[in-house]
């Protein structure tokens, strides 16, 4: 991609504006992990600013603090030549401070226009309710961003492009002076992501502060007058103009060049039957030609940066979703789910990544939440009840193997009462009783303490030595170090994997950027 031809609002570097936002010293620590480490970076008027990095470098931590949804624990924020403190959300929206996540906040039953005057400090709530015709400051932020459909069209039946530009055209309701966007092209195809980065020039060349966190360094590339690189809570480069190569943004990242790699499928195969094979998977925009094998008994893990893939392909082998193209082989044997009761008759399971939103009933007790996977092998049509007791007297005997504290109560108690990394371990537990031949870990310890970590891995490992096939989703590439194979996917692919002495988190984040 060619850098976009715009002509930026930004004076020369020596004769630069003075910044919309700039953090001076900025320290966020999480117990005993500092997630920054005293970070400066400003942000200017008509400048698109990147920022890049590895996941958990510290990026989202920079952007829930100039969010208001945290406090830095050291440092100052300084915004139009002012300290500030940004205690709230409401805050940073008063000093013109507009974030647009992943996952858009719109209201799918309401028109692009009611979306766009959603939150406007302006008032409309009237208008909201029930309007003949959208007001003209509506229509004149549309154009700006270069919305042509029609504005009384439901941002349901928008495409995920249409939808972004309408989350901009809120942002400029409330005339934001600083838009951050966070991998605002993830789930775009190349013709639309081109779309959005032309917006994002236009947008800096009206004045506006634009940040732009991305993984696709050829975007940052070709998009960016300036981009900082934070690699373990500290900026490792600032970089300008003809300043950022790949080759300076990748150092930044990983902390040295990258050598060499053989492409996936050319490293000697991990000794053992296939368990899974998955040939050429395509899946909407997110997996492209995904190709990968997993061995009987063996522990792979897949690494991968947002927008990766990783939980698409997954969904997909667990048939929570159904290929557009591509096939599938278990131990050997045609391969195609229609859905989760097949992938579960097949012997394939899976822990989902969103454990509260998808496995969890977290009104019922911990007995219903262990046995949901496998109730219907612990009845009959002769004998349709289960004796309460008994599934009780189960559940804790399985709790106990499992490690899980509970409190008084026993397994009767609601699942919710469960601290987090103990209800992962129900939930793991509720598959490992369907006895599968294949099981599907999305992001295993998220949200839970080192303490349970620690524990679901040590079991993790323990199940495949016992002969399961084990794939293991992580954003923490350092969880990854004990598997048997690592894969590497990128926009849609695995793009190279690595065994032995190659398994380390430089050479995961160097295939990720490759």
């Amino acid at each position: 991609m060619t850098n976009l031809e715009r002509t930026p609002i930004a004076p020369a570097y020596a004769e630069r504006s003075a910044p919309v936002v700039e953090v001076v010293g900025l320290v966020k620590t999480y117990g005993a992990i500092r997630a920054l480490k005293g970070i400066h970076v400003a942000f200017r008027s008509g400048e698109i600013h990147g920022l890049v990095g590895a996941n958990g470098a510290g990026k989202s931590t920079l952007v829930r603090i100039l969010a208001g949804l945290e406090s830095p624990d050291d440092g100052e924020i300084w915004a139009h030549g002012e300290p500030v403190s940004l205690h709230s959300p409401a805050a940073a929206s008063r000093l013109g401070f507009a974030f647009i996540h992943q996952e858009l906040n719109l209201v799918r039953s309401f028109t692009a226009a009611q979306n766009i005057l959603l939150g406007n400090n302006g008032g409309g709530r009237k208008i909201i309710g029930n309007f003949r015709r959208v007001p003209g400051r509506v229509t004149a932020v549309a154009e700006r961003v270069g919305i042509t459909f029609p504005l009384d069209r439901l941002v349901g039946s928008l495409t995920v492009h249409e939808q972004w530009l309408v989350t901009i055209a809120r942002a400029l309701m409330n005339d934001s002076e600083l838009i951050v966007m966070d991998e605002p092209t993830g789930s775009l195809d190349a013709e639309e992501s081109l779309r959005l980065l032309k917006v994002c020039a236009d947008l800096a060349a009206q004045g506006v502060a634009v940040v732009f966190i991305s993984h696709r360094l050829d975007e940052v590339m070709s998009i960016c007058d300036q981009v900082t690189v934070f690699r373990d809570g500290s900026v490792t480069a600032s970089l300008r103009n003809e300043e950022i190569t790949r080759e300076r943004l990748v150092h930044g990242i990983v902390g040295h060049a990258l050598a060499p790699r053989l492409p996936a499928g050319t490293r000697a195969a991990v000794d053992g039957r296939v368990a899974l094979e998955v040939a050429g998977i395509h899946r909407g925009r997110s997996v492209n030609g995904a190709t990968l094998r997993l061995h009987e008994g063996e522990l792979l893990g897949i690494a991968g940066l947002v927008g990766a893939g990783r939980t698409e392909l997954a969904r997909v082998i667990f048939g929570a979703d159904e290929p557009d193209a591509g096939t599938m082989s278990l131990y050997g044997a045609a391969y195609a789910p229609r859905g989760v009761s097949d992938a579960k008759r097949a012997g394939v399971a899976y822990v989902p990544e969103e454990r509260r939103s998808e496995a969890l009933f977290l009104q019922l007790p911990i007995t219903s939440n262990l046995h949901a996977a496998a109730w219907g092998a612990r009845t009959s049509k002769l004998n349709p009840l289960v004796s309460q007791r008994k599934a009780d007297r189960d559940a804790l005997a399985r709790c106990e193997e499992l490690g899980v504290v509970m409190r008084a109560g026993g397994a009767r108690q609601p699942i919710s009462a469960l601290s987090g990394g103990n209800q992962q371990k129900v939930i793991i537990g509720r598959w490992l009783a369907t006895n599968p031949r294949v099981l599907v870990l999305d992001e295993p310890s998220r949200g839970v303490d080192i303490g349970a970590r620690a524990d679901i891995y040590r079991r993790i490992r323990a199940i495949a030595e016992q002969g399961m096939s084990v794939i293991v989703i992580s954003s923490e590439f350092e969880e990854l170090l004990e598997c048997d194979r690592v894969a590497v996917m990128s926009r849609g692919r695995v793009v190279g994997d690595l065994t032995g002495d190659e398994i380390t988190v430089a050479d995961m984040l160097g295939l990720c950027y490759a």
